[in-house]
């Protein structure tokens, strides 16, 4: 399944969830959620993020707010893979839940890369803790000290002996990283990678086989191409495929691994499509 925010333009009060289903071919897009308020006015939904439970519901979460500084979080359930959807919550305050990308599961506890945009000069990178399903949350953070790094949206790799990484988008032309040694409740001072970041979107996942697969714009100015990296120790990252390289803007990523062990990835093209790549790892 995939899902995004679509409309007439980014901010417009008709924006809305829409999502699709594969199932041997994309299905017709339908709107899932929208940015209904009380008394009947509508505002602009963003950032969905997709999370399967293991033996558990499949969630939703989603911002709805006419500017960034003031989004509040929704979530829905489905117990039948997407097909229907329990009516939405609203989480509370602006930080609970993931901002852009998908939360790891680890004891029981729900860990959701978060960040927060009051404005343009404090860009703040959190997580939000959940063990009961996103029912109550514990924050963590801020992690950065915005005249360092002006970092948002953590995507999260789970490495041996319980450490984890986030790797964030920055305004300072790289990737930027954190590590945790405790699944995510203190986390070490924020530094520079040696990948380079235009302040564009970026996701990851760690696969069954223990290395870790970023996808990213590799340039620190526009958004192409859009690449594939896999590293071993998350630190090392070697190039393996570029999903785009001509002309244009291939930005926001999302990447899972399937049951079937492939990589699926979805991103914007040029802001008017959703485009699908379903890749073999053991080819990369």
């Amino acid at each position: 399944m995939a899902a995004w925010f679509g409309g007439e333009h980014e901010k417009h009060p008709g924006v809305c969830i829409y999502a699709s289903i594969f199932d041997g071919e994309w299905g017709e897009p339908r709107k899932v959620a929208d940015g209904r308020q009380v008394g009947g006015t509508s505002v602009a939904c963003w950032n969905p993020v997709l999370f399967k439970v293991a033996d558990g519901p499949l969630m939703l979460y989603y911002k709805v707010g006419a500017e960034i500084a003031s989004w509040q979080t929704f979530m829905k359930l489905s117990d039948d893979g997407g097909l229907t959807w329990s009516p939405a919550r609203h989480l509370g305050g602006g930080i609970e839940g993931p901002v852009k990308n998908k939360p790891v599961m680890i004891d029981g506890t729900l860990i959701c890369p978060s960040s927060t945009e009051p404005d343009w000069q404090n860009w703040l990178v959190y997580f939000s803790l959940s063990n009961d399903l996103g029912r109550s949350w514990e924050l963590i953070g801020p992690l950065n000290d915005p005249r360092d790094f002006q970092a948002i949206q953590p995507t999260l790799f789970c490495h041996t002996g319980g450490r984890l990484q986030a790797l964030c988008r920055t305004r300072s032309g790289c990737i930027a990283q954190i590590w945790s040694e405790d699944n995510g409740r203190t986390w070490s001072s924020m530094e520079a990678t040696s990948l380079p970041n235009p302040n564009s979107g970026i996701d990851g996942v760690t696969l069954a086989d223990g290395c870790h697969l970023l996808v990213y714009n590799h340039t620190r100015k526009g958004r192409s191409p859009l690449n594939v990296a896999i590293s071993t120790d998350g630190v090392s990252w070697q190039a393996a495929r570029t999903l785009e390289a001509g002309p244009g803007e291939y930005s926001y990523p999302a990447v899972i691994q399937g049951a079937d062990g492939r990589v699926h990835i979805t991103y914007t093209h040029n802001r008017k499509t959703i485009a699908w790549r379903c890749l073999d790892p053991g080819v990369l």
